[in-house]
């Protein structure tokens, strides 16, 4: 019955290609390709990374095998889920990868890369320009403000033409435009600063750590967010699937009203598309015992609240066999529980055992950071917290007791609380860093010519200490460094490492640029493309990961789900029966985007197909059977000392990690404009 059901979804939710916009019906399901097809390697490998490169062409196996030898050795899957960087902004001159200079086999120019050269017109109608360019440590580039990505300005970013494909065009014209539309000369000073910000892209001596990952294991340079929206529908995505179509489909678009006390609005409804505040937790929610924290820097106006989220999750399909009976105790079932009703027995009737899993995001509880006894939150970014947005998760002990902070995981690991059975742990920072580090300031002269003051320099200190990852509050080696200690714990475990595999990935690109056209597979409600957003970085760390190795597989967060499905053997969401039915209903007419297009995928997409793919080709087929040795713990650590010493490297990464960048080996010497300023909100008197 499950393969029926799988070929039968299959074939119903393969997505609408680029270009037949104004098709009436899904394409028939293909196949994937081999896993291992996908795969090419890395130029150069250094004398540390050669012993454990395989050619894959010499290592193949086919998915059901590799399937079959990952449920042998892998029980634990750590995801480690940092904030808003777009694939280029981050490695686009990683060599070996579809980048800014090469597509990853061959150099390539700057025609015949999209978007390369962005143009638009000024305050005074003069023509302007703007391209890539490398920032690193002579512009302070660990910690920069934040570009747009919010979801009107992601669409004119990605610029989606009639024909259905995104141009990629926008982001220096949206940049621009949305500053100097206030007039004047200081507006259109910072307007040009940021309309070059969107473009610019650091290399490994700004985040050595994250590319030495890259380089050592499995780069993805064919994933996107799952929706073209900022970073709460995209955590959202990230174990369902989606940020609400399903919902859209079986009740409208709309949010709900309420009234508690004085404090009186409507949610906002679905799909999200917006960074609202979870129900849970919230001014709305009036739970006494057991209520969810609301972080106390976050922005909880009456009209920044998220509707309850009521479709199936990663967490639901985990509970296995005891679906029915965890579900139970859920404390409002009428409000929680209402859109997975088939879904339950469904799960239940298939009789797995049930799958251990945690969140454990920074400042949701007591942090090392907290004085003694006080739970602060301080840190707690609560719109980033997937698992608080669904009722069914939020308000039910079995389900929340699930929900930790940071500093639960590093207590756990020490102690040895992890389930001794295996499981799927995810991992947030926050907006500050449990480490207590500041952020390393490289140039005394920047952007101050004249040197920081001691108050700008207090104000990097407050203000750009998260470990997240995410552009305008966090530091981006704080960040590497917070992912350094989460993978050197396991590392440092044999019982764990021998079991484990590590995904390293972004909810969101935060709008900088990134030139490969992600595939539009539906529109929301505002007509507006929704699925899919910017490409994002993906990497997985793994004793069975192929080493300095590149994949093409193409798809979203779905495809960690579906690699989730296929470790756990986990049924589909697109596969449940609530789902299926709204994924069928969302064919329907009234429901059409622009140009008549029809939606093939208003729902989740994690059934394998080219379109959307898993993270499977990431994994040495010789290092699951045995013919190989397994990737050793230290090849993954990164000592104690480089981590707690900032800056890393002192600057020089790429050095140290034995990566030339692609720009560097071409011999490409971008510029950074004239007086260019990577912090124009933090700092405007340093605007051009």
């Amino acid at each position: 019955m499950r393969f029926v059901v799988r070929s039968v979804l299959a074939a119903s939710i393969v997505g609408a290609m680029p270009g037949v916009a104004s098709a009436q019906t899904a394409p028939a399901a293909q196949p994937a390709p081999s896993p291992s097809t996908l795969v090419h390697l890395q130029p150069d490998p250094s004398d540390a990374v050669k012993p454990y490169v395989v050619d894959p062409a010499s290592s193949t196996m086919s998915r059901d095998d590799l399937v079959a030898a990952l449920r042998k050795k892998v029980r634990y899957v750590f995801v480690v889920f940092n904030e808003n960087h777009s694939f280029d902004n981050e490695y686009g001159t990683l060599p070996g990868v579809d980048g800014l200079y090469s597509d990853g086999t061959k150099p390539r120019s700057a025609e015949a890369t999209p978007g390369f050269v962005q143009r638009y017109k000024d305050w005074q109608g003069q023509d302007r320009t703007a391209r890539p360019f490398r920032i690193g440590p002579e512009q302070n580039a660990t910690f920069t403000d934040s570009v747009d990505h919010s979801h009107k300005g992601l669409a004119k970013k990605i610029d989606v033409g009639p024909d259905g494909v995104a141009k990629m065009d926008g982001f220096a014209a949206t940049e621009y435009g949305r500053f100097v539309a206030s007039g004047g000369a200081r507006s259109a000073s910072m307007a040009k600063d940021y309309a070059d910000l969107v473009m610019s892209y650091m290399d490994c001596d700004t985040i050595p750590f994250f590319w030495n990952y890259a380089n050592r294991f499995t780069i993805f340079d064919n994933i996107f967010a799952t929706e073209d929206t900022p970073s709460t529908p995209n955590a959202i995505a990230m174990i369902a699937g989606q940020a609400g179509e399903t919902q859209w489909v079986k009740h409208g678009s709309e949010g709900k009203a309420y009234a508690n006390g004085e404090n009186k609005g409507t949610t906002q409804g679905v799909p999200l598309v917006n960074d609202p505040q979870p129900f849970y937790g919230s001014q709305f929610d009036t739970t006494a015992a057991g209520r969810q924290p609301a972080g106390p820097r976050d922005g909880y106006k009456n009209s920044n609240i998220a509707a309850n989220q009521t479709y199936a999750t990663v967490p639901l399909t985990m509970a296995g066999r005891n679906a029915a009976r965890v579900t139970s105790n859920d404390y409002n079932p009428d409000f929680d529980l209402p859109d997975i009703q088939k879904d339950i027995p469904f799960i239940a009737s298939r009789g797995g055992a049930p799958v251990s899993w945690r969140w454990y995001q920074e400042g949701y509880d007591h942090e090392p950071t907290d004085p003694a006894g006080d739970t602060t939150h301080d840190s707690y970014v609560s719109h980033h917290q997937g698992p608080q947005y669904f009722g069914y998760l939020a308000n039910n002990p079995d389900m929340n007791k699930n929900m930790k902070g940071l500093g639960d995981f590093f207590s756990d690991m020490k102690g040895g609380k992890l389930p001794m059975d295996g499981g799927v742990f995810y991992i947030r920072g926050g907006f500050s860093a449990i480490s207590g580090e500041s952020p390393p300031i490289q140039n005394s002269n920047y952007p101050n010519p004249a040197g920081l003051t001691p108050m700008e320099r207090a104000t990097i200190a407050s203000n750009k200490r998260g470990d997240d990852d995410h552009p305008g509050y966090s530091d981006r080696q704080i960040s590497e460094g917070m992912a350094a200690r989460v993978i050197n714990a396991v590392a440092a475990d044999p019982a764990i490492w021998n079991q484990s595999a590590i995904i390293v990935t972004y909810d969101e690109s935060d709008g900088f640029f990134d030139h490969v056209a992600p595939r539009i597979l539906s529109y929301g409600p505002d007509g507006l493309p929704l699925a899919r957003g910017i490409r994002v970085p993906m990497i997985v760390v793994s004793p069975y990961a192929r080493a300095h190795a590149v994949s093409r597989a193409e798809g979203d967060h779905n495809a960690v789900i579906e690699t989730l499905n296929a470790i756990y053997d986990l049924p589909p969401l697109a596969s449940l029966p609530d789902e299926a039915a709204a994924l069928i209903a969302g064919e329907d007419a009234k429901f059409n985007g622009p140009n008549g297009f029809v939606q093939h995928h208003l729902g989740p997409r994690d059934i394998n197909t080219p379109e959307t793919d898993d993270l499977l080709s990431a994994f040495e087929p010789k290092r699951l059977t045995g013919e190989l040795p397994p990737l050793p713990g230290s090849y993954a650590t990164i000592p104690d000392a480089v981590v707690n010493h900032l800056p890393h490297y002192d600057g020089k990464g790429c050095q140290a990690i034995g990566v030339v960048p692609e720009d560097r080996r071409q011999g490409i010497s971008s510029s950074v404009p004239d007086g260019f300023n990577t912090l124009p909100i933090t700092f405007p008197a340093y605007n051009r």
